[in-house]
């Protein structure tokens, strides 16, 4: 189990936002953040500390990714042609996990790590529990049978609040998705204004 899940909600109040959009968010009651000093910590940022928030809350959205991990997913980035933003947002994407839960198979991101971790999803017929494991364009991910009728599973199909993304291909009858293309950040659904540059910036310091 991932030490951030005890504290998930104060992610968002740290940043000030509803960063998974969730209805159950503190941030909709109160916008200040946690602890006894939350509401005095309103002071301006400096760059870096602009360039620490953006890393910060992209890091926290995607669930329970750790410092060394994420950091090792912006050196890949780094490394591949074109955007190191767009490309480290292409990442953050192809993580198993992140489909799961863009394809609507479990509720949250949190969930989806879980998920995967107990065994519940295949990948091209195999079974796969890496919630880091990179989906290539192409593949089918889908959750296997013994799985299909689980609750978790059913009541995220139905969730109204979000919808799944053109960049997947999703029968919700067979619990499958197609992995269609490699989003841009513009197609990605997050609820709230991700800034990869200000990482990229963070980072290359």
């Amino acid at each position: 189990m991932s030490k951030r899940i005890a504290a998930k909600h104060k992610i968002d109040r740290r940043m000030g936002e509803n960063i998974w959009g969730r209805p159950k968010s503190p941030v909709n009651r109160r916008e200040y953040g946690p602890g006894q000093h939350g509401q005095r910590r309103k002071g301006k940022l400096s760059d870096f500390g602009v360039q620490l928030r953006a890393k910060q809350k992209l890091k926290g959205y995607y669930g329970s990714i750790g410092e060394k991990q994420f950091y090792a997913v912006y050196v890949e980035a780094s490394r591949l042609k074109g955007d190191t933003g767009a490309n480290l947002i292409g990442l953050l994407e192809r993580r198993l996990d992140a489909v799961v839960y863009r394809a609507k198979f479990v509720p949250t991101v949190f969930a989806a790590r879980q998920f995967v971790s107990h065994g519940h999803v295949k990948v091209n017929g195999r079974r796969v529990n890496i919630p880091s494991y990179l989906v290539k364009v192409g593949d089918v991910i889908e959750v296997k049978d013994s799985s299909k009728q689980l609750a978790l599973v059913l009541e995220a199909s139905q969730l109204a609040e979000r919808d799944v993304p053109d960049f997947l291909e999703v029968d919700h009858n067979k619990m499958a998705a197609t992995f269609v293309r490699i989003p841009e950040l513009n197609e990605v659904p997050y609820p709230v204004q991700m800034e990869p540059n200000l990482v990229v910036e963070f980072y290359s310091r």
